[in-house]
C-alpha cells in the first residue's frame, strides 16, 4: 500500500505552528519556575511581633448629677460619697506572654567564582544577628484618679453686694484597680479666697491642700469647695483656677494624678444702660485647631454710637490673624473697632482663636470682652463680660503610670498587621505571573487546536506519484 505524504503547504503550515507552540509552553514553564519561590515566600512570611494595645481607662463626662443630700466638705482620710456610683466590676488584666527567642539565622558566605584572589584582603565574617532577649512585659499600674470641675458662675445680683459666697464642685473618680488614699489641692486666682472649707489650708500665693480620702477601686464622690469672690474681682477678668488629685495606695510603687481647670464667669457689667454685650463659648475639638470667637455689640440707646471691642485671652490664646478693623495690641489683647452701630442695632464680630497644647490641657479657662460705645451725644458707655474656653484634650484620660517597655506579645500571622488582612505586593506579583503563564498555555494550546483543525478539514491528499525507475 502507498503512503500518503502530506503536501507542501500542510508542512510549512505545521513548520509555522510548532514555533508558536513551543515558545508558548517555553514561557509558561519559566514563568512557573520563577514564580515557585516567590509564592512560597510569599506564603510563609517573617513572623510579625505584635504588641499591646494602650488600654485607657474610663472616661467621666464633666456633667455630673447634682448632690443628693448637702454641700459635704472634704474630710481628710474619710471618704465624702455625694453621689457614689457604684464599683465597676474590674477584669484582670490578661497575663503576659512572650514569644520564644528565633534562633539566628546561619549565615554562610558563598565562595567568590573563579576562586580565591591572591593579594585581596580577607573579608571578614559578619557576625550572626541576634534578636533582642524579650523579657515579660510589666503589669499596668493599678493606679488610676481622675478630677472633674465645674465652672463657677456668678449671677446678676453679684453687681449688687461687696462679695459673693459661692461652690466649686469637684468630683473625682478613682479609675484604678485597688483602693487608693487621693489627696486634693487647688489653686485659686485673684480675688477668690477659701470661704472656710473643713479639712483645706492655706499654702499661701492662692494654693490650698487639703485632706485625703480612701476610695475603693471605681469609687466617684463629689466635694464642695466653699469660696468667696470679692465685689472687684471682675476688673481682674478673666479669671481662673485649676484642681490637682494625687493618689497613692500601700505597698504600691508611684503615684497617679490628675488636674483640671475652672473659669470664673462674670455676667455683663457692670449694668449701664443702652448698651449690651454677649460673648460665645470657644471650643477647641480633639483636632486643636483653630477656633472662632463670636461678639455681639448692642445699642440699646436711643442714639447712634461707635462701637469698640477689646478682647483678652489668658496665657496660651491667642488671635493668629486678626480681621479687618482689628489690631493685636499685646499678646493676650485685640481691639477691634466695630464702626458705628445704629439705635436699636447689633454690630457682631468674629475673631480666630488658637491655642497651645498647653493651654488646651488646662481648659476650662476663660476669657474677657469690654464693649464701648461712644454717642454722637451723651457720655461713653462701657461694658465688660467673661466667656469660657473649653478643649476636648482636658477631658481626654490622662497617663497615670509610665508606659511599660514594649516586649515580644506572641506572633501573628503574616497579614495580620497588615492593611485590612490584603494581599502583600510579593502575592499580588506572583499572582499576576501565574495568570500570564496560565494565558500562555491556554493560547498554545488554542493554536496547536485550529492547526490540528486545518488540518483535518482540508482535502485529503492524493497518492504520491510512483517514481520513476
Amino acid at each position: 500500500m502507498a503512503r500518503l505524504k502530506a503536501s507542501p503547504g500542510l508542512r510549512a503550515e505545521g513548520r509555522r505552528t510548532a514555533p508558536w507552540l513551543a515558545t508558548a509552553l517555553a514561557l509558561g514553564l519559566l514563568t512557573a519556575l520563577a514564580v515557585g519561590p516567590a509564592w512560597a515566600n510569599a506564603a510563609t512570611p517573617d513572623p510579625v511581633v505584635a504588641t499591646d494595645p494602650v488600654s485607657e481607662p474610663e472616661a467621666t463626662t464633666s456633667e455630673e448629677p447634682p448632690p443628693t443630700e448637702g454641700p459635704t466638705d472634704p474630710v481628710p482620710t474619710e471618704p465624702a460619697p455625694e453621689t457614689t456610683a457604684p464599683a465597676p466590676e474590674t477584669t484582670p488584666p490578661a497575663p503576659a506572654t512572650t514569644a520564644p527567642d528565633l534562633p539566628p539565622a546561619p549565615t554562610t558566605a558563598a565562595p567568590a567564582p573563579g576562586g580565591p584572589t591572591t593579594g585581596a584582603p580577607p573579608v571578614p565574617p559578619v557576625p550572626p544577628v541576634r534578636p533582642p532577649a524579650s523579657g515579660p512585659v510589666p503589669p499596668p499600674s493599678p493606679l488610676g484618679v481622675q478630677v472633674t470641675t465645674q465652672d463657677v458662675t456668678l449671677r446678676e445680683a453679684y453687681w449688687n453686694t461687696a462679695s459673693t459666697a459661692t461652690t466649686l464642685q469637684v468630683t473625682i473618680h478613682n479609675t484604678g484597680t485597688t483602693a487608693e488614699r487621693i489627696r486634693l489641692s487647688y489653686r485659686l486666682p485673684t480675688g477668690l479666697s477659701d470661704a472656710g472649707t473643713k479639712g483645706c489650708t492655706d499654702a499661701g500665693a492662692g494654693t490650698y491642700h487639703c485632706g485625703a480620702w480612701t476610695a475603693e477601686a471605681g469609687a466617684r464622690f463629689s466635694a464642695l469647695i466653699r469660696l468667696r469672690v470679692d465685689g472687684d474681682a471682675w476688673r481682674q477678668m478673666p479669671l481662673a483656677g485649676s484642681v490637682q488629685v494625687v493618689a497613692d495606695a500601700p505597698g504600691l510603687p508611684g503615684e497617679a494624678s490628675d488636674d483640671q481647670g475652672f473659669a470664673v464667669l462674670f455676667p455683663p457689667g457692670p449694668p449701664v444702660p443702652g448698651i449690651a454685650l454677649a460673648a460665645d463659648e470657644v471650643t477647641f475639638d480633639i483636632s486643636g485647631a483653630a477656633s472662632t470667637l463670636a461678639l455681639r455689640l448692642g445699642n440699646t440707646g436711643s442714639v447712634d454710637a461707635a462701637g469698640r471691642v477689646e478682647v483678652v485671652l489668658p496665657a496660651g490664646v491667642t488671635v493668629p490673624t486678626p480681621p479687618d478693623g482689628c489690631v493685636v495690641v499685646d499678646p493676650t489683647r485685640t481691639r477691634c473697632d466695630a464702626g458705628v452701630v445704629a439705635a436699636g442695632r447689633t454690630a457682631e464680630l468674629r475673631l480666630p482663636v488658637e491655642a497651645t497644647p498647653e493651654a488646651q490641657r488646662e481648659a476650662p479657662l476663660s476669657g474677657a470682652v469690654i464693649g464701648h460705645l461712644d454717642p454722637r451725644s451723651g457720655s461713653t458707655r462701657q461694658v465688660q463680660m467673661s466667656f469660657r474656653i473649653t478643649a476636648a484634650a482636658a477631658l481626654a484620660t490622662p497617663v497615670v503610670s509610665p508606659p511599660a517597655a514594649t516586649g515580644s506579645q506572641g506572633v501573628l500571622p503574616g497579614g495580620a498587621a497588615g492593611d485590612g488582612g490584603g494581599a502583600s505586593s510579593v502575592q499580588r506579583t506572583a499572582i499576576i505571573l501565574i495568570v500570564v503563564s496560565a494565558l500562555l498555555v491556554v493560547l498554545a494550546l488554542a493554536l496547536a487546536t485550529t492547526s490540528l483543525r486545518r488540518r483535518l478539514n482540508g482535502p485529503a491528499p492524493g497518492p504520491a506519484p510512483e517514481p520513476v525507475d
